[in-house]
Formats: C-alpha cells, structure tokens, sequence
C-alpha cells in the first residue's frame, strides 16, 4: 500500500436502493456508478451511514460491495465500510472488501459498546485493520452517531506505528481545529477525507483537498464550482454556493428522512431506490412535494447531476 496516495476530489456515499419486497437492488448500481463518475466523483463510500450499512445483513453488505466494486468505471475508487457491532463481522467483510478487489476500508467505531480510551480505540481498529495490510484503512470518525469522541490526532499519534496501513480518516465532525491538526500531522502524512458537505469551505481553509459526503449523490458540481472559486480566490462566489449546500442539507434535515429526502431527489434524476429501511422515515406525498418546492427556491435543482 502506497501510504503517499491521496485522494484529490469527492467521494458520493450512494444510498441502497431496495426494491418493493424490500429486498436489496442490485441492478440499478451499474447506472448509478456511471452517472457519479460522469458527474466527477472520484470514488464511492460504499455501505456507509448514507447506505444504511449498518441496517443490512452481512451478506447484502457482501453483495452490494462486489456489485459496485464490478460497476465502478475505471477511476472510480470504492472504498467500502465494514464497521459492525462485531468485530469479528467487520474483520469478515473487510477481507470480503479484499477479495473483490476495493480501494479500500472503512470502519466507524464502536457503536454501541463504547471504547473508554483512545488506546482502546487504536486496539479495536488495529485488530480490523490487520485483516487487510495492503489496503488503505480509513478510521470513521462520526461521534454524532456513536459518540466515541477523542481528538483525532491524537488518534494519529497514536495509531502511527501502530496500524501500518492506516491511510487516515473520513473525518464527519465539526471540530475544525482537530480536523487541521490532522490534516497537519506529519506533514501532510494523513490522508483527511473531509465528511460535513454543508460546511466543506471551512474544510478547504485547513487544507483539505478530499471529501466523502451524501449530498454529491446529486449536486456534486456545486461543489467543484465551489472549490474552483476557492481557489481562484472567489470566496464571495464560493460562500454562496455553500450557502445552498447548507440549505439544502437543513431543507433534507428538516423533513425528518434526510435519507429518504435524498432518494426522492434521486427519483426526480431518473433513479428509483425504493424507501428506507425501518426504523428510518419514509416521507410521504406530500412532504416530498414540499421538499421539492423549497429545494427548488433554494437552488439546489440548478446543480443536479447529470447522466
């Protein structure tokens, strides 16, 4: 594993989309790894928050992540998340990632029993992340969900020497003080995958040059409009537009299924992803009807993928 490559651009994290019975469709994700790559992602986030991984079983986790692996157009990295309850599951599909061929892994940590300490912490994914020494292994880091919440780079400086392959972390909180550190440490050794689409311009001050987020499944131009008016010195014009991103976030947010909300979008782009998976809402009628409209004041349908 090179620990020198970094990942330069947007990874979508695609939802999972299901069909009537419930049941997992793998069909539609030859399409849908298509229309990300040609709107400009540079990889996917597979089984991850946005796609409900923890609300599959291990063999529609398996199965997802081969179908992907097998879609995705060359150039498009899939980096698959095995974080479980069990370790030992999570050490499964992290070999499973292996055998298919993945970019990489992914784990967030604990979610219910909670390490106690940071050192705990570097032990649990140490233990995964020696399943798979040739693959990058990005930590999780998502305390708004599973409240493990230790400053990051102190997780670097400890894991450092630790876990060989660690290639850093996908970074979901709003300690941007922490997130620079990180993207600091070593020089730049980290590779810092920022996770907060609605606040990704106070993520490009600190120097981050590669983000995971939910909302490139349908405007990831938006955002690279956006870090080219970064960093051709337009923060007026970069403002703005994260100006909408964040809208658009708190509209999703606001409907109570930001998920679903998400898929609705994905529906009006010609992707049917069926609902969500209990207990996640699913909106109805009406509720999609307004999300629509204030999406639509917002600006957001201005920036929709396209493919």
């Amino acid at each position: 594993m090179d620990r020198d490559t970094k990942i330069e651009g947007f990874i979508a994290a695609p939802l999972t989309g299901y069909h009537t019975d419930g049941s997992i469709n793998l069909d539609i994700v030859p399409r849908y790894a298509d229309m990300l790559h040609a709107a400009g992602v540079a990889g996917v986030f597979v089984n991850g928050t946005t796609g409900e991984g923890l609300s599959l079983t291990l063999e529609e986790r398996k199965s997802l992540a081969a179908q992907w692996v097998n879609a995705a157009p060359d150039g498009l990295r899939v980096i698959v998340h095995v974080g479980h309850t069990c370790q030992r599951d999570s050490q499964r599909l992290a070999v499973h990632a292996a055998k298919i061929g993945a970019y990489g892994v992914a784990e967030i940590g604990p979610v219910f029993f909670r390490p106690a300490s940071l050192e705990a912490l570097v032990e649990y994914t140490a233990a995964t992340a020696s399943c798979v020494p040739d693959l990058p292994y990005y930590y999780y880091h998502m305390p708004s969900l599973n409240q493990v919440l230790f400053p990051m780079v102190r997780f670097l400086e400890l894991a450092d020497t630790v876990i060989p392959n660690l290639a850093g972390i996908k970074y979901t909180h709003d300690d941007i003080h922490d997130c620079e550190a990180c993207m600091a440490y070593h020089d730049r050794k980290y590779d810092i995958l920022f996770g907060r689409d609605e606040c990704l311009l106070q993520g490009l001050k600190t120097g981050v040059r590669g983000a995971v987020g939910s909302t490139y499944n349908i405007m990831v131009s938006l955002y690279h409009e956006l870090v080219e008016s970064f960093h051709a010195g337009d923060l007026e014009h970069a403002q703005q537009l994260q100006e909408i991103s964040a809208a658009t976030c708190r509209i999703l947010h606001d409907t109570g299924g930001f998920g679903s909300g998400l898929k609705a979008v994905m529906r009006k782009m010609g992707f049917d992803l069926g609902g969500m998976r209990r207990p996640q809402l699913n909106l109805s009628c009406d509720t999609i009807g307004h999300l629509e409209s204030d999406l639509q004041a917002a600006g957001t349908f201005e920036y929709l993928n396209r493919g």
